[in-house]
């Protein structure tokens, strides 16, 4: 694997408690930012429910970020240029009483050194800390009071060096930014804010953990730390939730993607299960998995990672495949319930009264309080619920069909064999079983043979796993999305509108961006597009409304139009990074990495999306007038505004791919990576074949005589 990304050094907003906090790694000096009340109250535990305002931009090494809080009255606005052992802060104060005060002391886990703090002559503001001596710049002197350094103008710019730096702090930040802009996941038009949505809720949520020793990116600061009114000490992780996180986290910068599925990776046990939750002072849960979406995620993070084989990073698979062949097998091996098929459980853990119960199970499912377990029990003899789960069947194929791609591309051809075998038998299994004839779709199915009555978006899972043929797909999606069930405005509902045990709260209702990512990946399959495109865009809608009002990406979304789900009590994080999922939805409407190629097409909206990471350099798709394609600025494809693009791969000597355009016509295709300026390639448009030159920006046109999918291709002649 390459080295974590980001690394554990420098200046970061690390600390797990606090938003408009700086600390240096390695010495664990913490540089904190708060507002002081006239009457010396100081404040700087913002959070989603106190204060947290807005969170800007924030590169994963800390190189800049920006975030504005609000306390006493009065709203603070921070920018600062970081990632090295140099800390330029820019702090500007709107209107109000209180004054910034900047606190000087040692994050905890760090052993506890003292920070001393004195005007030195000569030198100006010293800090001393752990034997090490830093140099405390400012743009005007800060009083000195218990509380901490106090600056009372509008603005102030802070330095905090080894030795000093030439340049003003406001420049500094300045050029930072920009750097950091130039560089990030942009959206626009139709997409809106989302880029921005999606990475921010990741970065912000990096921390740096000093009893492990190692970068984490949780599933949410406020979530992970009790501090924060979350529930935990400092830190935890969780399995489904840390391989969305990194899905998401592909486009912002695969080795930061590849960073965090380590974090997971690494938690393996020894019978192969990945744990539920692992955690600094609630331990692992070793009697329980979570849902098996960790190849399905990796491969796709792969995929997206490239244009083809040739650049795409292979280091990823290399890492995870063994742990997840691993924990594949602990699946079938510790998981099989009624009728031979698989469900949800909890082993029995020594010294753990909780292990083996109904109440861990339901939680395996990650499902927690889905009306679907409501009535279920634990078989004492197989520690599975008397449920065979459609949903958890559909998963495991799925996750078996993922398996065997990556097999296949490590060049392990018997265990892909093994592996697409292991996911038929299932997938038969399950298509005999859980097809309810009555209602016409999938279903859960209890011990003694009858289907359960509930319904929730698991139930199109088997479009994920490709169970059903085209006709019974079609016929089972249009029942499952009518309005009444999980259709509607905002769709998929974790629980469905009809079922008995819907309301508004929690997995009993609220959208989950996960399981509507799983649904929805389904539905694309099978080219479902008239479903799809619709619930993308107004899951979009949903994802930008909470975050151009709160700066929220949510654990799980409102199911009511308007509900108000930022209370504690609402139980809905405000900054989860797989709340992201939808914003990545709709991404892939224009940009999608597929096993068989990428897919590109115009979402009918003007939308652009830019700076997606790739081994070979940033991605750009921008849905216009045509739609255009571009790596690092030289065009790759250039199509009318109703073409689609499917199965493309660009490598050194060969671009291939499949348009359907709207009418005959040409489009202009980009030459193969090592084509050098006015080279000479070898096409084919479906069975023509020719030679041609490219244009000066490296362009052929290419005639289409059909309306239908169409093969191309570009060669350099060998």
């Amino acid at each position: 694997m390459a080295a974590t990304i980001p690394e554990p050094r420098g200046w970061n907003t690390w600390d797990v408690e606090h938003h408009t906090a700086w600390v240096h790694l390695p010495t664990g000096l913490r540089a904190r930012f708060a507002l002081r009340s006239p009457r010396g109250e100081v404040f700087d535990a913002f959070t989603w429910r106190c204060g947290l305002v807005r969170l800007g931009h924030h590169t994963p090494d800390g190189g800049y970020c920006a975030v504005t809080v609000h306390a006493h009255g009065t709203e603070l606005r921070l920018q600062a240029r970081g990632g090295d052992d140099e800390l330029d802060v820019l702090a500007d104060r709107g209107p109000g009483a209180a004054e910034l005060v900047l606190l000087l002391d040692e994050a905890p886990g760090f052993g506890g050194a003292a920070v001393a703090v004195r005007d030195e002559p000569g030198k100006g503001i010293v800090v001393e800390h752990g034997g090490g001596v830093w140099l405390l710049e400012c743009s005007s002197a800060p009083g000195v009071l218990p509380e901490g350094l106090v600056f009372r103008g509008d603005a102030a710019e802070i330095r905090l060096s080894r030795t000093g730096a030439a340049g003003s702090v406001r420049a500094r930040v300045g050029r930072a930014m920009e750097e950091a802009d130039a560089a990030r996941l942009r959206t626009s038009g139709w997409l809106g804010d989302a880029g921005d949505a999606m990475t921010r809720a990741l970065t912000w949520n990096t921390i740096f953990v000093p009893d492990l020793g190692r970068v984490l990116t949780p599933t949410s600061r406020d979530f992970v730390c009790r501090a924060r009114e979350g529930f935990y000490g400092k830190w935890a992780l969780h399995t489904w939730d840390t391989f969305f996180t990194g899905l998401v986290a592909a486009w912002a910068d695969p080795a930061y993607a590849e960073g965090i599925f380590a974090q997971i990776l690494d938690q393996a046990g020894a019978d192969g299960m990945l744990p539920n939750r692992v955690s600094d002072d609630l331990g692992r849960t070793d009697d329980r998995s979570q849902p098996p979406v960790g190849a399905y995620t990796v491969l796709k993070a792969y995929l997206g990672s490239g244009l083809s084989g040739e650049s795409r990073r292979r280091e990823l698979l290399q890492r995870a495949y063994p742990v997840l062949r691993d924990w594949h097998a602990w699946w079938a091996s510790a998981r099989r319930g009624p009728h031979g098929l698989l469900a949800w459980g909890s082993d029995p853990v020594e010294g753990d009264p909780g292990s083996a119960t109904i109440d861990r199970a339901r939680r395996e499912s990650g499902l927690d309080d889905s009306p679907m377990y409501d009535d279920a029990v634990l078989d004492e003899a197989t520690h599975t619920m008397n449920l065979a789960d459609a949903g958890l069947n559909a998963l495991y194929v799925a996750d078996a069909e993922a398996l065997a791609r990556i097999a296949g591309l490590l060049g392990h051809a018997e265990a892909a064999e093994t592996l697409a075998r292991d996911g038929d038998r299932l997938a038969e299994r399950t298509r005999d079983l859980l097809w309810d004839t009555e209602r016409g779709r999938y279903g859960n199915r209890w011990a003694d043979g009858r289907f359960s009555g509930h319904t929730s978006p698991t139930l199109l899972y088997p479009l994920l796993a490709g169970l059903p043929d085209p006709e019974r797909a079609e016929a089972l999606v249009n029942d499952l999305l009518s309005p009444g069930t999980l259709g509607g405005d905002p769709p998929l509902p974790s629980t469905a509108r009809d079922d008995p045990g819907f309301s508004t709260r929690y997995w009993r209702g609220r959208v989950w961006a996960p399981m509507a990512f799983l649904a929805v990946e389904g539905l694309r399959r099978y080219g479902l597009d008239g479903h799809s495109g619709p619930i993308v865009d107004a899951l979009l809608r949903l994802f930008l409304r909470e975050w151009t009002e709160h700066s929220h990406v949510r654990e799980n979304y409102p199911i009511v139009p308007g509900e108000d789900v930022r209370a504690l009590e609402a139980r809905s994080d405000g900054l989860m990074g797989w709340g992201g999922l939808l914003g990545y939805l709709a991404v892939q409407e224009l940009a999608d990495p597929r096993p068989e190629g990428w897919r590109f097409a115009h979402p009918g909206r003007h939308a652009s999306v830019e700076g997606l990471a790739l081994s070979e350099g940033r991605l750009a798709v921008r849905a216009g007038d045509r739609l255009a394609v571009e790596l690092d600025g030289r065009p790759l494809l250039d199509l009318p505004a109703g073409a689609e693009v499917t199965g493309y791969e660009r490598a050194s000597r060969r671009v291939r791919g499949v348009v359907t355009l709207p009418e005959p016509g040409d489009f202009l295709a980009g030459v193969p990576s090592d084509a050098a300026p006015g080279v000479v390639v070898e096409v084919r448009v479906g069975d023509a074949a020719w030679r041609a030159g490219a244009d000066a920006r490296g362009l052929v046109r290419l005639g289409v005589p059909s309306p239908e999918a169409t093969a191309f291709s570009l060669s350099i002649r060998s």
